[in-house]
């Protein structure tokens, strides 16, 4: 099996042996990572010049699909080799998110931009419908993102377990909103903010929901109707947590990446004070993890995989460095096994670590 390693698509991974090959979305192009003599590297790069910010497989299919920051979407027919522009429909061409779900009985692609709409196809990208539903949802006018042009944009899809009907959609900034028709309409979800990068459910107990954001780590056991704040500004682990991955056949086992603060201070500080940490109690405490990694890491991890195979638990995380972390247990111990590749980011992120400071007399 082939891991996809990027911001905004599929994170986490169910296999039968330890995959061997794994894509990663950078700003200039997919760069591919083979196992190869007991040690990882570099084998093909492809999509050169372009954003990486959704790399989605669909499996019925054997098709690759990739979101580029205003490039729209691609496809690769033939594993990722070569890829072809599948735009038509897309009211926007700046990809932020992909995702897909059986549909009754039906492969559906969704796609995700700036500014906000959610599109899909039914024929893989051949075509794509914009759904009306989600630019008639409440307090749309308020939405804006802090950075100019100030534009919200679609950051996250994700879906309920025990039912593919029901679509999440996190806005930055805009909130978290739902639908229980498939798309034909969207509620907003009241949540402690509004800045939710992405929503991640428990599949054992699906009304236990966690989204990542500007404010922290936010947990409801109760489908979204009450929040609790888990961690945010000041704490150990971050107070601008993005990625959040668990264990399928564990879901209480849980990681999270977090810079210390929001990224409007990593260019003032030249640096994100990031970490990697995990719960095994479902969310409510952690640990910040040091097995390899340095106490904080100057980069932001923008990216993480977490594939279950075998009885073993590993887990990839890229970063705005152009660095690939693997860890083989579970989070245990971590190695750098890729380092100078383009940075890993949405949008502009990495811009504030490798913009050089020159200081001032």
């Amino acid at each position: 099996m082939t891991l996809a390693l990027s911001h905004g698509a599929e994170t986490i991974y169910i296999s039968s042996d330890p995959s061997t090959r794994v894509l990663v979305g950078t700003i200039d192009g997919i760069a591919e990572l083979q196992w190869n003599d007991g040690a990882w590297v570099i084998a093909r790069r492809t999509l050169e010049g372009q954003h990486i910010h959704a790399i989605l497989f669909e499996e019925e299919s054997s098709t690759w699909f990739a979101g580029i920051n205003k490039g729209g979407v691609y496809r690769s027919k033939d594993d990722a080799a070569t890829w072809e522009s599948c735009n038509e429909g897309l009211p926007s061409n700046d990809l932020y998110s992909l995702a897909s779900a059986k549909v009754n009985g039906k492969v559906r692609l969704f796609a995700g931009t700036e500014p906000v709409h959610l599109s899909f196809s039914d024929n893989l990208g051949d075509y794509w419908t914009e759904m009306p539903s989600m630019q008639d949802v409440p307090n749309m006018d308020k939405w804006r993102f802090p950075a100019p042009p100030h534009i919200a944009h679609l950051k996250h899809i994700n879906f309920a377990p025990d039912n593919k009907n029901t679509i999440y959609v996190s806005v930055e900034q805009g909130g978290l909103y739902v639908s229980h028709d498939a798309g034909e309409s969207f509620d907003e979800i009241p949540g402690p903010i509004d800045d939710v990068h992405r929503v991640v459910i428990s599949p054992i107990h699906p009304e236990r929901m966690y989204t990542t954001g500007g404010g922290g780590l936010s947990m409801s056991e109760d489908a979204g109707r009450a929040w609790t704040n888990i961690f945010g500004y000041g704490s150990d682990q971050g107070g601008y947590p993005d990625q959040l991955v668990f264990k399928p056949s564990d879901p209480d086992y849980m990681l999270v990446s977090a810079g210390k603060k929001s990224p409007g201070s990593w260019a003032a500080e030249s640096n994100a004070f990031s970490r990697i940490s995990r719960s095994r109690d479902a969310g409510r405490t952690w640990e910040v993890l040091t097995g390899g990694l340095p106490d904080y890491m100057t980069h932001s991890i923008e990216a993480m995989a977490l594939e279950e195979a075998g009885g073993k638990t590993q887990i990839f995380a890229a970063s705005t460095g152009g660095e690939v972390l693997w860890s083989s247990d579970g989070g245990e111990n971590w190695q750098t096994i890729a380092s100078g590749l383009a940075p890993v980011s949405k949008g502009w992120h990495y811009r504030g670590m490798t913009v050089q400071i020159v200081p001032t007399n």
